[in-house]
């Protein structure tokens, strides 16, 4: 079986293998065993159950490390698929299922990809790490859990990126305005304070927002997506009522700006009786493992100038690697690479799949795509190191 069919073969596992948040305890046994079977050192799952492992160095660079997630999101209505979504069945040279892209398409590239040098004997300037975190889908638990013991200052994050490199993305953060107003009977609203006047007011507001801009990332944005109140029924005016907004932040620009700006709008929405907070949320994660974690849910963004020693020498190697000019762009969605970022070290994206495919009923990687994504994690983990980042 050559290396293109065992890649194959390993992503069907995956696929067939479920992995919701908080769920990755049998993906990570198996991305951590497939390891092992390929010949990595130190193949291990660390506390909060991400799968590590390793391929030695000559010692004469710092390590450089591959990273995807293990975790994928819902799969909504099964029924609604085109094929099942946990069969990782191939058809018309593409293999379909939850997570194909969004991640186990990029995660058996990179754990095949790098175990290239294992099988021909190459020793690269630095050792290689090739991980998979947990909980990536719900703030990043076992990314950050992850740098307090790894912290390699090259990393190329395998996210979905069509084989091309990406450099950056906006970050994420969730915030929820709370409004408090005074409830009482419908059919005399005027002897209450409807909270819902000042969502209202605060909706109405939104449009006139003054964003930052990035050159390369376009403007931040703000989006209202959950409403719920104190109340479930229908004649009795609420007297508190939450809503979130999901805010798309450039680089530079931290969770507290965007909840000072929305706090702002919050105070000059208000009616007369009523008060309004604007927070981020604090969640508890859990992993598989029973490890425990405050997040915020703050995903960082990140860029890299598009001359960026690091940007430059992906660039080389990998036109190199595939025999032909690739593009240099970003990402649209958040990474783990924005919590990478925020450490300190640099970023490269690389992955296989179309990432416009990614949390979709018609998710999957083209095998052609899987094959190229093995040249090019075969190339960097040969060439790239970290000494690029002095130069």
């Amino acid at each position: 079986m050559s290396d293109l069919e065992s890649c194959v073969d390993f992503l069907q596992r995956l696929i067939q293998t479920q992995s919701l948040p908080g769920s990755e305890g049998e993906i990570a046994a198996l991305m951590r065993d497939e390891m092992e079977k390929l010949g990595y050192a130190d193949a291990r799952i660390d506390e909060a159950g991400n799968a590590i492992g390793r391929l030695p160095g000559r010692g004469e660079a710092e390590p450089l490390m591959f990273n995807t997630h293990l975790d994928h999101v819902d799969v909504g209505e099964h029924d609604a698929w085109p094929y099942p979504p946990f069969g990782g069945e191939v058809h018309d040279g593409k293999v379909w299922g939850r997570g194909a892209v969004d991640i186990k398409g990029p995660m058996a590239a990179q754990v095949y990809g790098v175990a290239r040098l294992i099988r021909d004997g190459f020793q690269p300037a630095g050792d290689v790490y090739v991980t998979g975190v947990v909980q990536e889908e719900t703030g990043g638990l076992g990314a950050q859990h992850l740098l307090t013991h790894l912290r390699p200052p090259l990393v190329v994050v395998g996210e979905p990126s069509r084989n091309e490199i990406r450099r950056g993305h906006r970050g994420r953060t969730e915030l929820l305005l709370h409004t408090y107003g005074k409830s009482c009977h419908a059919s005399v609203p005027q002897e209450g304070v409807n909270a819902l006047a000042v969502v209202a007011n605060f909706l109405g507001g939104i449009d006139e927002l003054e964003m930052r801009r990035d050159a390369d990332l376009g403007a931040s944005t703000v989006a209202p997506t959950l409403i719920r109140t104190d109340q479930i029924s229908p004649n009795v005016i609420p007297g508190e009522v939450w809503l979130t907004c999901d805010w798309r932040s450039v680089p530079g620009e931290r969770g507290e700006d965007a909840r000072e700006v929305l706090q702002a709008l919050a105070d000059s929405s208000l009616v007369e009786g009523s008060r309004a907070e604007v927070t981020i949320p604090y969640y508890e994660m859990t992993a598989y493992t029973g490890m425990q974690m405050d997040v915020p849910c703050v995903h960082p963004g990140y860029i890299l100038a598009s001359d960026h020693p690091a940007v430059i020498a992906t660039k080389e190697i990998l036109d190199h690697a595939l025999g032909r000019d690739v593009p240099v762009s970003v990402w649209q969605f958040a990474t783990d690479g924005g919590h990478f970022a925020e450490a300190g070290q640099t970023c490269i994206g690389f992955g296989p799949g179309d990432d416009l495919l990614a949390h979709t009923i018609d998710e999957h990687v083209d095998i052609s795509a899987l094959e190229e994504a093995l040249d090019g994690n075969e190339a960097l983990a040969k060439d790239l190191d970290a000494r690029v980042l002095s130069a």
